[in-house]
C-alpha cells in the first residue's frame, strides 16, 4: 500500500492576509487534510479558520507536539500515514522545523521512507538575513541566547568574535517580552563598529528591518517589547 505524504505547513509570522505571504497551492493542500500535528491546538484552529478550512474540528484529528510532549509516543502520530493518509505538520509561526518543533517527526518519517513535502512560506530567520545586507553564504543561527545577564554577555561577545574571525553572520532570537533586555545586552557587549540588524514584525504592516553600527544604535532605543524580532550581528 502506498504511504501518505507528510506536508510541512508554514504559518503566519504576523497579522496579514494569507495571500500576501503564501501561494494558493498551500491552501489547496491544507483543505484536503483532516489530520495535523500542531504545537498548540487553539492557534492551529485559528490558523485553519482564517484560511477557510471548512471541515468539522470534532472530526479533525490533532496531535500535540511541543516541549511537554513525550518523545517516545510521537512515532504513533505517523500511524495513519503508513496506510496512505496524508498528514500536515503545522508550525505555530513561520516554517516548521526551523526554530520550531517538528524535526523529530520528520526524522522518523524519513526513516519510514515517507515522502516529506515542505510547503513554501515565510521564515523570519531567512527574511531577516536577506534584508540585513550581511553575509548570506556563511551564517549561523543560535536560537535563544542565555537568559542570565553575565552568561548572555559572554555569549554575545563570543559570537561577535566569530562574526569577525569567520566572516560569518550571527543570528539569534529572544522571547518578545525580553527583547529590550537583549538589545541593551548587545549594545553594552559589542564594539562600536560591529553591525547590528534588528528585524521586527516581519511580513506585518509595521515591519521594520534596520541595520546600523552599534555606536549608532546607542543613540536610539527601538520599541521591541512584545514584538517578534530577529537579531543579526556582523563585522
Amino acid at each position: 500500500m502506498k504511504k501518505g505524504v507528510l506536508y510541512l505547513i508554514p504559518s503566519f509570522l504576523s497579522e496579514t492576509e494569507y495571500d500576501n505571504v503564501f501561494p494558493v497551492f498551500n491552501r489547496e493542500i491544507i483543505l484536503t487534510l483532516d489530520e495535523f500535528i500542531v504545537e498548540e491546538l487553539r492557534t492551529a484552529r485559528r490558523f485553519l479558520r482564517k484560511i477557510g478550512y471548512k471541515k468539522d474540528f470534532d472530526k479533525t484529528q490533532f496531535h500535540i507536539l511541543n516541549e511537554h510532549t513525550d518523545l517516545t509516543v510521537i512515532e504513533k502520530y505517523l500511524k495513519n500515514i503508513t496506510s496512505g493518509k496524508d498528514l500536515g505538520l503545522l508550525s505555530e509561526a513561520g516554517t516548521p522545523c526551523i526554530a520550531d518543533p517538528g524535526a523529530e517527526i520528520v526524522r522518523i518519517a524519513q526513516q519510514m521512507n515517507v515522502q516529506v513535502v515542505p510547503l513554501i512560506g515565510p521564515s523570519s530567520i531567512f527574511l531577516a538575513l536577506m534584508a540585513s545586507g550581511f553575509n548570506g553564504q556563511n551564517f549561523v543561527f543560535h536560537g535563544y541566547l542565555p537568559i542570565d545577564k553575565k552568561e548572555r554577555k559572554k555569549k554575545i561577545m563570543e559570537i561577535e568574535q566569530n562574526a569577525k574571525k569567520y566572516d560569518q553572520t550571527q543570528i539569534f532570537i529572544e522571547t518578545p517580552y525580553r527583547n529590550n533586555q537583549m538589545f541593551q545586552g548587545i549594545i553594552e557587549a559589542c564594539a562600536s563598529e560591529t553591525l547590528l540588524c534588528i528585524a521586527c514584525n516581519i511580513t506585518g504592516d509595521d515591519e521594520s528591518i534596520i541595520t546600523k553600527k552599534v555606536k549608532d544604535w546607542r543613540k536610539t532605543e527601538p520599541s521591541l517589547h512584545k514584538k517578534p524580532a530577529v537579531f543579526l550581528l556582523y563585522h
